[in-house]
């Protein structure tokens, strides 16, 4: 009967079964080291004391591990749901106090998904040897309509510019009387912007993400054009494969570069006689020939404007922009509510959503072992910055990365070539991989010469490598797919990179003390 009176146990301990989740997540956090969620607390003064500080990231920390995530909602819970009720000692706080809380803490975050690990390893997990990384693409707390061109948010930031020298209640009674002109609707901007405060606030963030691009850029160009000049001198010096041009590099510095080698190799061969030197100063004077015709051809198109000295990085710029006027969508643009955010595309054939780019690395064991949030749609550039968020925390155990398992979205030459544990790069999709393993097997090492990619595609038809890259899939995914749904981390919550970068922290440490709950195995 739902009339019928019943008498709850006096004592809280006996609310919830010994083996719930509330009681390890309490257990856990009276065991870390909680001092940076502490720096900050209010213990006297006027008014009511603050919460405790390990209460509340308890409380965060039990939320997502159930799919909890919106502040208001976790203040209801506070109040109609037992497990909420015991964690808090039915003292729930505001939704207010949840959200400050997890704003304000964004170091503690990292700090506590490290402490978690260690906690892992203590209980005789995180299996390090070998390591899967994925990308993959989170909402963040931002509209796509929000995007505006590099030239609107410049110009709106000239128009505020000029109202500020203008008296502030003419222009709110001339906007005011706009939006009443449109039916009371301010359509032409996005959400929070319609007010003056609102859309100053706004275009500011929008006008510092639009200098960091613009530097960043400029950084890369720079970058292109140290390696052009690196590639002349290694022309110079013959470390160079004939035939090869880096994008960037002139055309007629690269021919006079190598007909100045050939000529000094040439110089050396003076006066010695002997067959073989013959035959070698035979040759010399071919590649000479052909230096000198490529080098007229060279002047020729240069003349004729048809020398394309774009570098690398800007050639990717400029690809994306074509694309995007294709799509019929803005070539360079930044979001007005997150500019931090960018927009990508989700999945293979997906639909482009405004997002942050979250990389996971997991143990063979499937443990989060580090995460990084990039800015970038492709993976191919989040190679260097989850390998080392991974290394750090593998090294801060005492332990060593063996072998990175990644699949084709990160093959590229730069991640095959850089500094770091062993690694396997697919060249192409699963089967595709296991497919070319299993009909054209590879024996011995690769050819020489052979660029990186070569090697790497020689290495991934070894039967033995093709079956350890396997076990990618079956690692890194899961762990990925149990973070958006156990967590619901599907979208951030707060805006910027530094808050999505401590949300995904917390999700992760979550994610690692579900599975720590799961083994049964102790946390002392």
């Amino acid at each position: 009967m739902r009339d019928q009176e019943f008498l709850l146990p006096p004592n809280m301990a006996e609310w919830l079964p010994e083996d719930h989740l509330v009681w390890f997540v309490l257990d856990v956090v009276d065991r870390l080291d909680t001092a940076r969620f502490h720096a900050g607390r209010r213990t006297g003064g006027v008014g009511r004391q603050g919460y405790d500080p390990d209460m509340l990231l308890a409380l965060l920390i039990y939320a997502y591990a159930v799919g909890e995530r919106s502040s208001r909602r976790i203040e209801r819970l506070c109040i109609d749901h037992v497990a909420f009720r015991v964690l808090c000692g039915q003292d729930g706080p505001d939704h207010s106090t949840i959200a400050r809380f997890r704003a304000e803490h964004h170091e503690g975050f990292e700090d506590l998904f490290a402490q978690v690990l260690r906690l892992c390893s203590a209980a005789g997990m995180v299996k390090v040897g070998v390591v899967s990384i994925d990308g993959t693409k989170i909402a963040a707390n931002a509209s796509k309509s929000a995007n505006r061109s590099h030239d609107w948010v410049r110009e709106q930031a000239q128009r505020i510019a000029a109202e500020v020298l203008a008296d502030a209640d003419a222009v709110d009674a001339a906007e005011d009387a706009a939006v009443a002109d449109r039916g009371g609707s301010d359509d032409d901007l996005p959400p929070g912007m319609a007010t003056r405060a609102g859309r100053a606030a706004g275009i500011a963030k929008a006008m510092a993400e639009l200098d960091r691009q613009d530097a960043e850029h400029a950084e890369a160009d720079a970058a292109d054009r140290g390696d052009a000049a690196q590639f002349l001198a290694d022309i110079e010096v013959g470390s160079t494969r004939r035939g090869t041009m880096l994008a960037g590099v002139d055309p007629v510095l690269a021919h006079q570069a190598r007909i100045r080698r050939i000529s000094r190799e040439l110089d050396e061969l003076d006066g010695v006689r002997g067959k073989k030197a013959s035959t070698r100063r035979a040759g010399l004077k071919r590649l000479l020939r052909d230096a000198k015709t490529g080098l007229g051809k060279a002047e020729d198109l240069k003349r004729a404007g048809k020398v394309d000295m774009r570098g690398p990085r800007q050639r990717v710029r400029d690809r994306r922009a074509a694309q995007a006027r294709r799509n019929g969508t803005l070539a360079h643009q930044v979001n007005t509510t997150d500019p931090d955010s960018r927009l990508m595309t989700e999945g293979s054939g997906g639909g482009s959503v405004q997002a942050y780019n979250a990389q996971v690395a997991v143990t063979d064991d499937h443990l989060i072992l580090g995460v990084h949030v990039s800015q970038h749609a492709n993976d191919m550039q989040c190679w260097d910055p989850a390998l080392a968020a991974a290394t750090a925390q593998a090294t801060a155990l005492g332990e060593r990365i063996e072998l990175v398992l990644a699949d084709a979205g990160y093959f590229a030459e730069a991640n095959l070539t850089t500094e770091g544990p062993d690694r396997l790069i697919a060249p192409g999709k699963n089967r595709e991989v296991i497919q070319s393993a299993r009909d054209n097997p590879s024996q011995g090492p690769p050819p020489d010469p052979s660029t990186a990619r070569d090697q790497m595609r020689h290495r991934m038809r070894d039967p033995e490598n093709a079956e350890r890259y396997k076990r990618r899939s079956a690692t890194v995914e899961p762990v990925i797919a149990h973070l958006k749904d156990q967590t619901k981390l599907r979208r951030f919550a707060r805006r910027g990179i530094q808050a999505a970068t401590a949300e995904l922290n917390l999700a992760a440490a979550v994610i690692n003390l579900r599975r720590l709950h799961q083994t049964g195995l102790a946390t002392g």
